[in-house]
Formats: structure tokens, sequence, C-alpha cells
């Protein structure tokens, strides 16, 4: 994600983060669990925790399943805003549950059931809590299918602001970054478990619906027009995303992918167009340094709405304010949202504390697209903040900013000068190779810093463990870096 839109030095973007307390010692690979059933397991059967065991957010996401894919129908009528849905939640137990949690914030469940057979359902705040009429065991795949509807609402968050579902003049916009699709489906919303998607969205005739990955097609009846969407490689939950209004929309083909780009009427056609339209020929030059590009689809979406003044990565159509085009094209917001589609979206966190990974890295992917385009240098860029930055920036560690600082200056900027002091300590050829690597080797997956500083580590075969401590989790300027 990008806040904005700021020009010069403190252009900022939001992506995704980590656990607290992280250092820069190595640490075992962390991937989605998948548990195996013993012949001696115990059948006893509890609760699944209402939470994943993130430090900064304990109370996002659950535990005890590891969710597979979602189907989510929803129907939305505008004139009442008002939300009818359907979301079959496709999991895998991990352990032995009685009951399951899922996040759903606002909304009024009308039924459940778990493979076919009614469950019992009750509601903890913007907790679903799920009985099943027979204990899950352990190893084994369920489907839950939750039926709902009601009046969706943006949840809100002192720290980070407004995220989920916002009602518009002309439609709705469900976007939001840490958290925003508990407001229109039933999910396990933290980014630890991800998962592939089919969804439906149904709305008045004459109006579009976009959602993420590849456009099925559109069906009209009885005045309303169901838009369907598909994305088959796993996505974390807050990267979903529902835009509904008028919009200028292109279509296309790009490397056998399907290109869908939509600019909302509100704003005049000009500088939002130009900028999206650009965004196969971005994501082709980011390819050529971090390696192919991770997903089924392109494309973009550009709203106007006074509460989003950010540009977020959602999976495969990122979705950007238009004030970043107001003083005219603007490919370098386009470029950090497509370097998210590597860093944060494929590649994604683990925990919310590690947002930096996300961050650093596509701001720093700004930098790389500014110096192939002519408009400035790595170097220069690097050299500007360093020189200029505040001292709020080194005294706010990014590898460990705490909640109320995870989409701080010190993440974005900070992050961004951790990469480069990288690149001067190991030398191009080694940074290039690390990046790829990075992006190859934990497609699809969830990550931490201690991998990434493992992953450092081991294609350099250097011991980074001093540079990558004074940058991330240090309280004073670093010494600025200097070749070997």
């Amino acid at each position: 994600m990008r806040r904005g839109p700021l020009r010069g030095l403190g252009l900022l973007v939001v992506g995704t983060l980590a656990l607290a307390g992280c250092d820069s010692a190595g640490q075992e690979r962390t991937t989605t669990a998948q548990v195996s059933p013993s012949p001696t397991a115990s059948r006893t059967f509890a609760p699944g925790a209402a939470g994943a065991g993130d430090p900064y957010f304990p109370s996002y996401g659950n535990g005890g399943y590891d969710v597979a894919h979602y189907t989510v129908r929803v129907r939305y009528d505008p004139a009442r805003d008002r939300l009818t849905g359907t979301t079959t939640v496709r999991a895998t137990a991990t352990a032995n549950l009685s009951a399951f949690h899922l996040d759903l914030a606002g909304l009024t469940v009308r039924s459940v059931t778990v493979d076919g057979a009614p469950a019992t359902h009750a509601r903890a705040d913007d907790e679903l809590i799920v009985t099943p009429a027979t204990g899950l065991t352990a190893g084994n795949g369920f489907a839950a299918e939750v039926r709902y509807d009601g009046v969706p609402a943006a949840l809100r968050n002192e720290a980070l602001g407004e995220g989920g579902w916002l009602h518009t003049a002309d439609g709705a916009i469900a976007l939001g970054q840490p958290e925003s699709a508990s407001t229109w489906f039933p999910v396990n919303d933290h980014p630890s478990d991800k998962a592939t998607y089919d969804i439906e969205i149904t709305v008045p005739k004459g109006l579009t619906a976009i959602s993420n990955g590849v456009p099925k097609g559109r069906t009209t009846r009885d005045g309303w027009t169901t838009w369907s969407w598909s994305e088959g490689a796993p996505m974390a939950s807050y990267l979903s995303t529902v835009v509904i209004g008028r919009f200028r929309v292109t279509t296309g083909e790009h490397k056998g992918r399907p290109v869908f780009s939509a600019v909302t009427t509100k704003v005049a056609k000009g500088a939002p167009d130009r900028s999206i339209d650009r965004t196969v020929e971005v994501a082709d030059y980011l390819e050529s340094v971090f390696g192919p590009y991770p997903f089924d689809a392109y494309g973009g979406v550009v709203v106007a709405d006074d509460r989003i003044r950010y540009a977020l990565e959602t999976q495969t159509r990122p979705v950007y304010s238009a004030g970043f085009f107001r003083p005219g094209d603007d490919t370098g917001v386009v470029a950090h949202e497509l370097a998210h589609q590597w860093f944060g979206n494929s590649v994604s966190l683990q925990r919310w504390q590690d947002i930096w990974l996300n961050e650093g890295l596509a701001t720093y992917a700004e930098w790389l697209w500014a110096e192939h385009t002519g408009e400035s240098t790595v170097q220069r860029a690097f050299d500007q903040r360093y020189a200029t930055a505040s001292g709020q920036v080194w005294r706010t560690p990014p590898g460990r900013p705490g909640v109320d600082d995870l989409f701080s200056e010190s993440v974005y900027q900070r992050g961004a000068m951790t990469v480069h002091a990288l690149r001067v300590a190991v030398g191009d050829t080694a940074f290039f190779r690390i990046l790829r690597t990075w992006a190859a080797e934990w497609k699809d997956g969830n990550a931490t810093t201690a991998d990434f500083v493992a992953l450092a580590e081991r294609v350099s075969g250097r011991k980074l463990d001093t540079l990558f401590d004074a940058w991330l989790y240090g309280t004073e300027r670093p010494a600025e870096p200097k070749p070997r």
C-alpha cells in the first residue's frame, strides 16, 4: 500500500507485516500447517482459537484449521445499502475441533452448515463461532456454508484508520489493510492463512462489479448483472476486494493473461487512464528484475472517494486513489503496487510485524523504476532519504515498528534504505540474485524477516546480522553504507 498522494520523499505505501520481537537470527521457514492424522492421535475435541497468534493483532484470524478455498457469492443493492451473501469455506482441520471461529463483522447470519449438516452458530463481537453437529478430526477436510445479510460497514482501527466495506454514491468499495474482508464475507482474516477464491457479485444492471483474478464473464437477468471472478493463486484475505460503480473499463490480453482495468467516471479521462494503461509495461520491467510475474491476470482500478487516500496492492488488480494522478501521470505508484504482487502478495507475511518486507521492497522498486525511466537514480533516491529523514524515522525500527507505526515513514523509506544497504554490502550480482531467489523460493507462501536474512546470507555467502540489526532494529541512524 502507498499512502498519498504525497510527492517527493514521503511517498508511502501500505502492505503487510509479522510477529513481535524478531531479530536477524535464523529461523525455520514458516508455512501453512498441514496436520496428518495419526493412529494414536487423541480423539479429544476442543474449540479452535479465536485468533491466529499475531502479537500485533491478537484477535485477527483464527486457529485450528487451514482454508484452501473460498466461494463468495454476494448480491448488493446500493439504493438500500444492503448485502446478501452465501460463502462456502473449504478447509482442513489442523486440530480435533469441537467448534471453530470465522471473522465476520456486523452482518446477520441466517444459517450455517458444515458438510451439508446444520451447525449451531453464535456471535461474539466480530467473531462467528460455529459448532458442527459432529467434531472435525485433524487432517480431514470440511466445507462450511454461511448464509448472511445486512448493511455492511467499515471497521475502525484507532491507529490505522478505516477499512472494509464503504458505501458510495454509485455503489461500494471493499478495501483496507490490515483487515477488510470480514466486512463482506466470513473469513480467516489473517495473511498467514492464504487461500484461492471464486467471487460472484450481483449488482443492478448498468453497474460494474470488479474483484480479483481472472474475469469469468457476466450474466444479466431481471435487471441484475452477476460478475464472476476467479483467483487461482493463494491470496491473503486483506488483498481481496470488491469495487462497484460506473467505470471506464479497458480489457485486453498480455502474455496470454487477461488485462482488466477500470477508471471511475467521476474523474475526467486523462492521467489516471494513461498511468493505468502502462500497467503491463511496468510489470514487464519488474519481471526482468524480480523474475516471472506470479499471477494469471493484470489490471488496476482507480477510485475517487475522500475516505481512500492511498493505493493498495489488491491481488492482480491494485486499487488507486484518483488523487495520485491529479498532478499528472504517475507510474511510480503503479510500480510500487505492482512490486507488491511479488513482495506482499505472492510472498506474504507470516506476521504483521515484518511489514517492511512488503513496503521496503516495493518502495525500492519505485526507485528502480525511476532509474529505468531516467527520472532519477537509485543512489540519488537513497542519498536524499538518508540525508533528510526525520529523527522519528531513525527512532522507529522498521523491523519492529509497533502497531501505531505499522505504516510509518520508517517502514517505507528506512525499509527501502535497508534494501539498498544490502545491495551495497553484497554487490549487484548477489543482490539481484537474492531478490529473484526470494520471489521464487517463497512463491505462494508466507515468510518472516528471519527467513529473508537467512536467504540473503546463503545466496551472498556473507554474514549479514550486523547490517540488518543496525538498519531494521536500531534506534539511531546507521553509518552510510560503503561498497566493499
